[in-house]
């Protein structure tokens, strides 16, 4: 389509010229192909990119569109699965030097599904070792930098699908998020990140602690999101996990606006440390929320950091990796995860079933909460986006990563759905979001009131990465 940069539009506008013959779906590939080339060397958000087999692809959803025939409404749209997860006829390195570069012989869940409704595949983002931190670095594909920044991370784990987002190399991005790992690099880069409710979006090979892992969508909008869920928020056998009645259309009351919803807004679930830019960026969103119709009743939620109840299941979730290598795979792993491992190696049985019956009453408690309030509003994440390769911002005295991101694994831990919204930037010009969360099998509301706000305070994104460590 003469003077339109394909690369820079959405999947609903894409389908619409590929109906009308405007453009075609191998126009749109080559140009998300042509935007991973311009701008992955700066960000480093692909680890493999098979623009052969993307080719192929779009050439096929061509011949469909044009014989009026295509899969689903996202044929042809470009697309990106996080390095997590299995792609046949791509490697699944898991961001580990203890993986094997072989292509994979099966399509995971959200894969499979992705391929049979016509999208294209370009490739896989980055992730830190096995998903285990929020930022995005490992020993065998480097660090993964932040659009807006280079210098710094765009968060994690799904930190290389983020900064695709945010810059446009492909249009719908596949993130996983088992303690806050879409969420954060969302709220880091500016963009659209959704949890959806527990074992919606089904996933195979299972996650390392299976029960705190969502798969989901980072996009630049919220209608993008939902095209992407119509897809891979369907029930798959493989899947042990996976649960029946998800919605026929994620979006079905995406244009309901405000009106008649009571959100729950806490600064800081009464424990919490915000960066004071960051609590009035989200201050402002929750005004800009009442302003649109919506019912803003500043609460605390009633319960204490689940902090520790978190880490029982992650550490151990760690030791059980770290457990399954040999002597000389362990010499490769992340330091950071072995240290993990190591703490929870004293650990007994019985701590672990304490840890799950204090995480049944936060649920509790939690659903409780929304008896009376349809979701609960807190900022994404406490701190800025922080020096790249580092797990904790420098200086801050903090020893790992839930310490500065205490939104969002409790909704893990409830597996409720959330969602990160952009709202704004600091004096620096860095991204700030907020948080969403509703009860378990709300997600279409979360959706409905992200959208609202996305729709009425769009965000912008970054034209190109701003290489500011050249400056």
């Amino acid at each position: 389509m003469s003077g339109t940069d394909l690369g820079s539009l959405d999947a609903q506008t894409l389908a619409h010229l590929f109906a009308s013959r405007e453009a075609s779906p191998l126009e749109a590939a080559r140009a998300a192909l042509e935007r991973i080339e311009r701008f992955n060397p700066d960000v480093n958000a692909y680890v493999h990119v098979d623009a052969e087999g993307a080719e192929s692809a779009a050439k096929a959803s061509a011949r469909r569109w044009g014989q009026g025939k295509p899969l689903s409404p996202i044929d042809g749209v470009p697309v990106s699965l996080k390095d997590l997860t299995q792609v046949a006829g791509m490697p699944c390195r898991e961001g580990s030097l203890t993986s094997s570069d072989a292509p994979c012989d099966t399509d995971a869940p959200p894969a499979r599904m992705l391929r049979e409704a016509g999208a294209v595949i370009l490739g896989k983002t980055n992730t830190p070792e096995f998903g285990w931190k929020a930022v995005t670095d490992n020993r065998i594909f480097g660090a993964t930098a932040n659009p807006w920044d280079t210098r710094l991370t765009p968060g994690g784990s799904s930190g290389g699908a983020a900064a695709a987002a945010a810059l446009n190399m492909g249009v719908l991005h596949q993130g996983g998020d088992s303690g806050g790992s879409i969420r954060i690099p969302a709220a880091f880069t500016g963009v659209f990140g959704f949890k959806p409710t527990y074992g919606w979006t089904p996933q195979w090979p299972p996650a390392k602690e299976p029960s705190l892992s969502h798969l989901g969508p980072l996009t630049r909008t919220v209608r993008d999101a939902v095209s992407m869920l119509n897809v891979i928020g369907r029930y798959d056998y493989r899947d042990p996990y996976a649960t029946r009645g998800q919605p026929e259309c994620w979006g079905v009351d995406l244009d309901k606006g405000l009106t008649g919803l009571r959100i729950g807004y806490s600064a800081d679930l009464g424990y919490a440390k915000v960066d004071p830019q960051i609590a009035e960026r989200v201050h402002e969103a929750a005004m800009r929320l009442e302003e649109l119709g919506a019912e803003i009743v500043e609460v605390n939620p009633g319960f204490s950091s689940p902090l520790e109840t978190f880490r029982k299941l992650w550490f151990t979730a760690s030791l059980e990796q770290w457990s399954q290598t040999s002597q000389h795979q362990r010499t490769l792993l992340d330091p950071g995860m072995v240290a993990n491992a190591r703490e929870a190696e004293p650990w007994k049985a019985v701590e672990l079933f304490r840890a799950l019956a204090d995480r049944a009453a936060l649920t509790q408690r939690l659903e409780h909460f929304n008896q009376e309030y349809h979701l609960l509003m807190t900022p994404s994440v406490a701190v800025s986006p922080f020096e790249i390769n580092q797990e904790v911002p420098p200086g801050s005295g903090m020893q790992d990563w839930e310490e500065w991101a205490p939104f969002s694994y409790p909704f893990n831990l409830s597996q409720q759905p959330a969602a990160s919204v952009p709202c704004g930037f600091t004096n620096e010009g860095l991204p700030v979001g907020f948080q969403l969360a509703g009860g378990k099998f709300d997600d279409i509301r979360v959706l409905r009131a992200c959208h609202a706000y996305m729709e009425a305070y769009p965000p912008r994104f970054p034209s190109v990465p701003n290489p500011a460590q050249y400056a």
